[in-house]
């Protein structure tokens, strides 16, 4: 997990709009595509299988139909799990903490915890689903004894959320999660400090959390 609460600061409004183009990837519901330089770029710096991951991710999202959010959780949920081999970013990027993009993390075929919550964030959102029903969030994996994170999912302000984890496929209640303590959660608008089990404080704007800052910077930036 690395020093993520140590790495606080601002982020500009400029950097959050540049964030809806991920590596020449546009995050808009309904007009989905993966920018077709950016799909040899992934072949010749990481191989075939990058290509056809991005492909298939680009797939998932231009001809999703659910109508329900939870079909849209389950299908992201398992595309990610399924396909992503875990590794921690020590091995992956050669550095303690890194959160890469969502095409980034595709490419590699790999990544840690923040990888995978991240990525099933930003598809979701492609796909649809409201950004305030959506938290990226930090917590304690008690039985590992390590911090973690996970996306969660409110279908209103008031429900229990949904974890979607890495660690674990099925999609589960916060409540049956009692191997998980929750420490705070982000989305686009907001940074929360955890509150049991439910949606917790609103403590400011995400934009303090500095990695998130400069992930929403390299989204902006159209490399890979």
């Amino acid at each position: 997990m690395g020093i993520y609460l140590k790495r606080l600061l601002s982020l500009s409004l400029a950097a959050f709009v540049a964030a809806l183009c991920v590596a020449g990837t546009v995050f808009t519901a309904g007009n989905f595509s993966v920018d077709r330089q950016l799909l040899q770029q992934a072949e010749k710096k990481y191989g075939r299988e990058a290509y056809q991951r991005l492909i298939a991710w680009e797939e998932l999202i231009a001809h999703d139909r659910s109508r329900h959010d939870r079909d849209k959780l389950e299908k992201v949920n398992r595309f990610f799990n399924e396909r992503i081999r875990f590794a921690s970013d020590r091995e992956v990027w050669g550095v303690e903490d890194y959160w890469a993009t969502p095409v980034e993390f595709l490419a590699k075929g790999a990544g840690d915890c923040e990888d995978f919550a991240i990525a099933k964030y930003f598809t979701l959102k492609a796909m649809g689903v409201d950004d305030d029903k959506l938290r990226i969030t930090y917590v304690k994996a008690l039985r590992y004894n390590i911090h973690h994170m996970v996306l969660t999912y409110y279908s209103d302000p008031e429900a229990e959320p949904l974890v979607l984890d890495n660690l674990v496929d099925s999609i589960d209640h916060a409540s049956r999660r009692t191997d998980l303590m929750p420490i705070l959660s982000f989305n686009g608008s907001g940074l929360w400090l955890a509150k049991q089990r439910g949606k917790g404080k609103l403590a400011g704007k995400s934009n303090r959390l500095r990695l998130w800052q400069d992930l929403l910077q390299k989204m902006s930036e159209n490399k890979l």
